[in-house]
């Protein structure tokens, strides 16, 4: 059993319609299209793992996340799923998501999204290329267009200062930190990020969520054989590592961070009744499942990636 392919359908529908809302309501249809992407990629997982994940996917189709379209606007969260009439597709355009993408990619955009969206995108059309339509296309580059003058995100520095944006701190320099040489580099910087600040409470900048998922959107672009424009997407990544690396750990003001009891993978993770609701943690929770998995085959330590999937329990 696997998540069903409509959510994959209306996943795409939800990116391609996004950018009628504001861009940050790409957070829905990622979701649908990370969840059935990794319900694919882990068949192996028990028939409860998937039918959990749909039940998260349903909230998002049923209105429920943060980012979906407010009250009394001309748009509706159904709305943002219904079908387009019958297109022929056009395979030969997916480029184009890509083509948008390489005008922003380059400076860190709203923690990351830039490249979320547009890179499960990208993977979702080449692999299910049925759903490669004009309008599908066309709407996701609008909505990865609509980042060209995002700033880095906003980050958190405790009760005086407040709520900074990033394009507004000054980071020094670390000589302890080198830019990226390549993408194994930037998967062992963001483990090592997880390990070390998964119980810290930190906000800001799409949290270690998104350290994870922008991560695995250049591992994923790569893969789809746009080896240069995820190469050209490391400066960027490096520099939201950094910018994470800013916050302080206000837990003594906000709480403390606890993880989840059980591992996400089983089936009792989906079962219990008790998965949080705070902070976006609707979407955050199955694109970061999709993002911490696409690691696997970078990382050689075995006890380290164990490690790391207890840390990521902090986040789910």
């Amino acid at each position: 059993m696997a998540v069903r392919p409509e959510y994959l359908e209306k996943g795409l529908l939800g990116l391609s319609r996004a950018h009628l809302v504001d861009t940050m309501a790409g957070h829905l249809g990622a979701a649908l299209v990370a969840g059935y992407l990794f319900s694919e990629g882990h068949r192996e997982l028990d028939r409860k793992v998937h039918a959990g994940i749909e039940k998260e996917l349903d909230r998002v189709l049923n209105g429920e996340s943060v980012f979906g379209p407010g009250k009394g606007g001309s748009i509706t969260t159904s709305d943002l799923f219904v079908p387009y009439p019958n297109e022929d597709t056009q395979v030969d355009q997916i480029y184009r998501i890509a083509q948008v993408l390489s005008r922003n990619i380059g400076q860190t955009r709203s923690s990351g999204h830039n490249v979320i969206f547009a890179s499960l995108s990208t993977r979702a059309l080449q692999e299910y290329p049925e759903h490669a339509t004009s309008s599908i296309i066309d709407g996701i580059c609008r909505l990865i267009g609509g980042f060209g003058q995002a700033s880095a995100g906003s980050g958190y520095y405790g009760r005086e200062k407040g709520r900074i944006d990033g394009d507004m701190i000054a980071l020094p320099e670390h000589p302890d930190f080198p830019p990226y040489s390549n993408l194994e580099g930037m998967i062992e910087a963001v483990l090592d990020e997880l390990l070390e600040t998964a119980a810290e409470r930190r906000q800001g900048f799409g949290g270690l969520w998104h350290l994870i998922n922008h991560a695995a959107s250049l591992i994923d672009l790569s893969e789809c054989g746009y080896v240069d424009l995820a190469r050209k997407g490391l400066e960027a990544h490096h520099r939201h590592v950094r910018l994470w690396r800013s916050l302080p750990n206000v837990e003594d003001e906000l709480g403390t961070e606890e993880p989840a009891e059980e591992d996400p993978c089983t089936p009792v993770y989906w079962e219990s009744g008790t998965l949080r609701r705070d902070r976006a943690r609707l979407t955050h929770r199955i694109k970061t499942l999709y993002g911490f998995y696409r690691f696997n085959c970078l990382i050689d330590d075995t006890t380290k990636l164990q490690r790391g999937k207890d840390a990521l329990r902090y986040l789910m």
